[in-house]
């Protein structure tokens, strides 16, 4: 798809303070102040971010309130009952409160709904079930903002319940026991963009913290909380929020204990996904999450909140095992459903006319079907839901969205056709009738049609700075490691060599373009993923990341091409 580029320009006062405050090249600051971290201060603290920086969790509405009556469930001996979702965000939170607790001394159970009996969120039916079965207090992670109807059961019942999510509130909060979530009115804590699992470690400091002051720990016997640090990256980059602020944080110091953690499911998931070394957040987002998502996709989540509890290696590597084949099923069905959700697209007649794309089919599996919609944003930069429609013709979608376009705030919009709906301005889930499919797509389209004009639907192609050939080397390479790790809101920075040309070009592969480049005489090769049709002639411009390439025990620099163009000057 053609995209707009946005050459960026940073201040040239700024970056030559930066670099020379910071010991780094004009480059790397260029790129930082391209980004909005223009002072010495906040160069040091993206660069080198610290723990001990983390605000107090106790600025958390509702923090304190969920400490205590966690305090006297332990004093109490009570069980508590922690409720997950389904997704990886709520089965390392699941896991990392469960594994906490019990090692603090409160004993300790979860639950997770299943994506395809239960849906979304807390239940009547399931708290009746956990209550029935002894649990005293329940703790919702990553789900439960919106469970009014649910809280008032909690209270009828007698069972006290705390929320911990990060999804935006309505206007009403439920009536638990205690609800923490950054974006609550009132809330001080200064971060809002936490993922479920960034709550979750949150109450964990809060209630060592509570612990350590009232003399509960044992000489010895406090625990470390970096001990944790790998679920809560793991769930962070998997819910694809900013790494900025507490999430760089969290991600930073996180994968390092993915890259060594003791934990035999973090081993044996590793081992399936071919991770041999260092853990990277792209190997986090297009390895270890799929394959502990793809439980709860294709049946249940359970096997993955299993996973990362138990502390028996063999047990460990059969679940990683089942885990790698349902991805395997996973990724099958998604191409099926994508090739499928394709044909309707350009079958429709109606595209790039139409401003949203709203298709269903009875054909389409609902754990599968979020994903296939992220597939279509990249394909046609359009907001997407896609729904699967069971034999009773209910019909349940999922949707993502692009810049521009508040998913959630449009589908408020069109609710009077819709049964159930939640989420966010990226994604969000909708629950309908079959026939009312037509009718939704209508009125989601009418209010696309108005937020939507063309220069939304024309993709951008962010470019951090333009750099000479002389500043591409192996020393830059070193240089960019410093700004990982890379994710939403810290994507890998993309630069610009203009008036290049291309001296050797040939296609290998799937369509991809290994080309031989030449920069102010300079010379690199370079890769072009899936852009065998991009004309090479000319002076062209070129946006690109640089890489490490090693062939024959030589290391050079490679350049990942994401755009070319006929040079512009």
């Amino acid at each position: 798809m053609q995209k707009k580029w946005v050459v960026k320009r940073p201040d040239g006062e700024k970056t030559v303070s930066l670099a020379g405050s910071l010991g780094i090249s004009n480059l790397i600051a260029r790129i930082l102040v391209s980004r909005g971290i223009d002072s010495a201060e906040a160069g040091r603290q993206f660069l080198a971010p610290a723990l001990s920086a983390m605000p107090d969790p106790f600025l958390l509405k509702g923090m304190h309130a969920a400490v205590e009556r966690l305090l006297r469930a332990r004093a109490d001996n009570e069980t508590v009952c922690v409720y997950g979702d389904y997704d990886v965000d709520g089965i390392t939170g699941t896991a990392l409160l469960v594994s906490f607790l019990r090692r603090v001394g409160i004993t300790s159970t979860y639950f997770i709904p299943n994506r395809f009996n239960d849906g979304y969120g807390l239940h009547e039916e399931s708290l009746q079930q956990i209550i029935s079965l002894g649990a005293t207090l329940i703790m919702s992670v990553d789900c439960g903002i919106t469970a009014i109807r649910e809280a008032a059961f909690c209270r009828q019942a007698g069972v006290d319940l705390i929320i911990l999510d990060h999804h935006t509130p309505q206007e009403q909060i439920p009536g638990a026991t205690a609800v923490v979530n950054p974006l609550l009115p009132g809330c001080a804590y200064p971060f809002k963009m936490l993922a479920g699992v960034g709550v979750a470690f949150n109450l964990l400091v809060a209630l060592r913290s509570r612990m350590r002051q009232e003399g509960l720990f044992t000489p010895g016997a406090e625990p470390d909380l970096r001990e944790w640090l790998d679920l809560v990256a793991l769930g962070t980059i998997a819910d694809v929020v900013p790494l900025i602020g507490q999430n760089r944080m969290y991600v930073y110091y996180g994968l390092q204990r993915l890259e060594k953690s003791l934990r035999p499911g973090i081993t044996a998931l590793k081992k399936v996904a071919g991770i041999k070394e260092s853990v990277t957040s792209g190997q986090v987002g297009f390895r270890l999450a799929p394959r502990l998502n793809a439980a709860g996709r294709m049946e249940s989540a359970v096997p993955g909140v299993d996973l990362l509890l138990n502390n028996n290696p063999a047990e460990c590597a059969v679940i990683a095992d089942e885990l790698d084949a349902a991805n395997a099923e996973r990724q099958s069905v998604e191409r099926g459903i994508l090739e499928q959700a394709i044909a309707q697209v350009d079958g429709d007649g109606r595209y790039p006319v139409r401003k949203s794309i709203v298709i269903a089919s009875v054909d389409w599996h609902q754990g599968v079907i979020g994903i296939v919609a992220s597939r279509l944003i990249e394909r046609y930069h359009r907001p997407t839901i896609l729904i699967a429609i069971d034999e009773e013709g209910n019909a349940k979608g999922s949707g993502r969205s692009i810049p521009g376009f508040h998913l959630l705030e449009a589908l408020t919009s069109c609710s009077g056709y819709l049964l159930r709906f939640g989420g966010h301005r990226y994604a969000a889930g909708i629950g309908l009738k079959s026939e009312t499919v037509s009718s939704f797509a209508a009125a989601f389209e009418a209010v696309a049609t108005t937020l939507l004009g063309d220069s939304e639907l024309l993709p951008l192609l962010e470019i951090d700075t333009e750099v000479t050939s002389s500043e591409v080397g192996l020393a830059l390479l070193e240089e960019l490691q410093r700004l990982e790790p890379f994710g939403a809101g810290n994507p890998e920075p993309t630069l610009m060599l203009r008036g290049v040309t291309v001296v050797e070009r040939r296609i290998v592969g799937d369509g991809h373009l290994k080309l031989r480049v030449s920069a102010e005489g300079k010379i690199f090769n370079a890769i072009a993923f899936r852009q065998a049709e991009c004309p090479t002639e000319g002076r062209l411009d070129i946006a690109f990341f640089p890489e490490c390439n090693i062939w024959n025990n030589t290391t050079t620099v490679q350049l990942r091409i994401k755009a070319i163009r006929s040079e512009e000057v």
